[in-house]
């Protein structure tokens, strides 16, 4: 089983300044509530926990294909499912983030 060039570029996490310049962002000073800070807490717990999950899943993967390649097709398909999983598990903290902060997109 080969990569595509598709998978491979899903590996790959963007990082644009211009994006993040043109976020609305709050104008004056932002206060969070205790209760806030908990549920913001609660979905970076969550996040670090089942990315590491997936890590851990990657790592996993790579070292059976280390250890014996015959399942590779198999093993390729869990690394390839993998980075989708993290980037919406991000994109989900994301946007409790700056819902909580005021942060609007345009």
């Amino acid at each position: 089983m080969e990569i595509t060039r598709e998978q491979v570029n899903e590996l790959a996490i963007e990082h644009s300044a211009q994006h993040r310049l043109r976020m609305g962002l709050p104008t004056n000073s932002v206060t969070l509530t205790p209760t806030q800070v908990e549920e913001l807490n609660k979905h970076l717990s969550t996040m670090r926990h089942d990315i590491n999950g997936d890590l851990a899943l990657i790592v996993a993967a790579a070292e059976l294909i280390k250890l014996n390649p015959d399942p590779l097709p198999r093993m390729l398909a869990t690394l390839s499912e993998q980075p989708p999983k993290i980037r919406d598990r991000a994109d989900k903290f994301s946007a409790a983030f700056e819902k909580i902060l005021g942060i609007t997109r345009p």
